[in-house]
């Protein structure tokens, strides 16, 4: 056991290597230089590259000026020395394997993968109120907006930030809005003027424990319900729950596709846990789609609403043709004008519901680990358990077992109904106290889920945890 100076253990067997971290920041004049000394030491003992050490020390004190930079420099190696001389008289040898890169490596967390991933989408737009665990995305919006021409706007409220994004889309922009549970009851109504006008709208949302305030800095998946029936009347929609980060990146440019081309409220659901994980992962595994627009030239005769078979209309945009872009958020006609009409009424809506058939067929596969053949008990997940479960089952070892996981749960696509519609025994995990995906799954597929394993105290799921409830299935 390592740690720091004068410090006691209680344990007579257990090994203590005494490290004076505050003398020696001390000895430089502060003892705010404390935290670079430790992670010299720890670098230290790991053989890391200390040239890379003293960069990153540079580039991250520079504002500071230089006295601050070479004191930093100075501790870190202090602390890189000591380090090396631990390893050496305790007899300590750590082995890491080093990676030859070909490719470029990123330090992420979720937020910034959605973050990325709505660039990659070509978002130019966005408009949120704060709350967490929702506002890291804001964050990183605001802070590269400028660098790639993104107009950050913090709204007075959740209900003026999504009818400012519906607005942007309107007008012609790619915009997305970030909120968490409490703040996205307010922009309820916002959802169903989107799914009136046929306006598409990205809308992220991290998920924290409620009701009310709850656990704010917690995590939990008690959103799904929410999402999926929030908003008055019946509209199509789509509902993306990554479990990776380099999921999160790709499901959030697929958000902006499918709001695009379908003219649709699009969901990405997060949770607490995941938008804050942090990881390293490869440019890539980074898999970027083509941005494409759904956007016409429109003529004098243009009808924003137009009947079709597919149920999408042609979309045009104020300013970009002779035509005029009506929207009405009453029932209406071809050209946007207000009708109470039963005959127009039922081709309006049914024509807005005929999208639901081009989003089934278009919805994500889910991601399968194991052998289905061999396998006797699926495991299923949605978001941030994605992880948990692959390394609980890595450690399991154990053929009975097969992992699927759904990063769209709405509409669940029908691959998806095949693979379970053959399991003898399915078991769901998720943070929740309701079961909310497994109930999803059951109404959808038509299938019986008996057995979940659930967890709604604010934490996620532990693998150790998940490995003792899974092999009492055995």
């Amino acid at each position: 056991v390592i740690i720091g100076e004068k410090a006691k253990v209680a344990d007579p067997d257990c090994h203590v290597v005494d490290i004076p971290f505050t003398r020696f920041a001390t000895e430089l004049g502060n003892p705010i230089y404390t935290s670079t000394v430790a992670v010299g030491v720890v670098l230290g003992m790991l053989k890391a590259d200390e040239k890379i050490l003293h960069e990153f020390l540079r580039e991250f004190f520079a504002r500071k000026g230089e006295e601050v930079v070479a004191k930093n420099i100075e501790a870190a190696k202090k602390g890189y020395t000591h380090g090396t001389h631990i390893c050496f008289l305790e007899g300590i040898e750590i082995a890491v394997p080093r990676k030859k890169n070909d490719s470029l490596e990123l330090l992420l967390d979720g937020a910034e993968a959605v973050g990325l991933g709505a660039l990659q989408a070509g978002c130019n737009f966005i408009s949120s109120y704060p709350m967490s665990p929702g506002t890291p995305l804001l964050n990183f919006l605001a802070k590269h907006g400028g660098a790639m021409r993104v107009v950050v706007d913090q709204a007075e409220d959740e209900i003026a930030a999504i009818n400012m994004a519906i607005g942007a889309w309107y007008g012609g922009a790619r915009a997305i809005v970030t909120t968490s549970g409490g703040g996205f009851a307010l922009m309820c109504e916002g959802v169903s003027l989107a799914g009136m006008i046929e306006t598409p709208v990205v809308i992220h949302i991290g998920q924290r424990p409620g009701p009310a305030t709850g656990l704010p800095t917690r995590t939990e998946q008690a959103d799904l319900n929410l999402v999926l029936y929030a908003g008055h009347g019946e509209f199509p929609r789509a509902i993306y729950a990554p479990g990776t980060l380099s999921e999160a990146f790709m499901v959030t440019q697929e958000a902006f596709r499918v709001a695009d081309k379908y003219q649709i409220p699009v969901f990405i659901l997060m949770d607490q846990y995941l938008i804050d994980s942090i990881a390293v992962i490869s440019e890539k595994d980074l898999e970027k789609l083509p941005v494409v627009q759904h956007i016409v030239e429109t003529k004098e005769d243009y009808q924003r609403y137009a009947l079709s078979k597919n149920g999408i209309s042609p979309r045009g945009i104020p300013g970009y043709g002779t035509g005029l872009v009506g929207v009405d958020s009453d029932e209406h006609d071809e050209a946007a004008h207000i009708t109470e009409s039963a005959e127009v009424r039922l081709a309006m809506h049914g024509k807005r519901l005929k999208k639901f058939e081009g989003l089934a067929k278009e919805s994500l596969p889910p991601v399968v680990s194991g052998n289905p053949k061999k396998a006797k008990t699926v495991v299923v997940t949605w978001g941030s358990n994605f992880g948990v479960v692959e390394e609980a089952l890595d450690k399991l070892q154990d053929e009975y077992f097969m992992h699927v996981h759904f990063p769209q749960v709405y509409p669940l696509p029908e691959s998806g109904k095949k693979l379970l519609s053959k399991t003898k025994r399915i078991v769901v995990i998720e943070n929740n106290v309701a079961g909310q995906f497994a109930n999803l799954l059951q109404q959808e597929y038509g299938i019986v889920i008996k057995e979940r394993i659930l967890q709604y105290d604010g934490n996620p799921f532990a693998v150790e945890d998940v490995m003792k409830k899974l092999q009492k299935l055995i």
